[in-house]
């Protein structure tokens, strides 16, 4: 009756730590570039990204994303961004589309 109890307990406990285990998404983290592009992704599925725009300006944005294979989709105020996205290494390739203009970022992993 005791071995059969420890049994149990040791299934259990390993049905719970292979479903409580989970692959964070290669996201996290903070990637930038020279040219002044930033994009934080926070594991609370939040992001802060500042991207420059046709003529150089700023902009800020901030929301929630979610990733689905390939694709990232920011939720802002503003609206909803759909992008792809790729990483080779520690440089992050992503599309951002905002105002009809869309820009093809390189960003390197600067921060976990």
């Amino acid at each position: 009756m005791k071995a059969k109890s420890i049994l149990l307990t040791v299934f259990f406990g390993a049905v719970l730590m292979l479903f409580s285990c989970y692959t964070p998404s290669p996201l996290y983290g903070t990637w930038a570039d020279n040219d002044g592009n930033k994009i934080t992704f926070i594991s609370d599925g939040t992001f802060v990204a500042k991207i420059t725009d046709s003529v150089g300006n700023i902009v800020n944005y901030e929301g929630d994303y979610t990733v689905v294979d390939n694709v990232v989709v920011f939720s802002t105020s503003d609206g909803t961004v759909n992008s792809e996205w790729d990483i080779r290494g520690a440089m992050l390739y992503i599309t951002w589309t905002s105002g009809g203009v869309t820009k093809n970022l390189t960003l390197y992993h600067t921060g976990k």
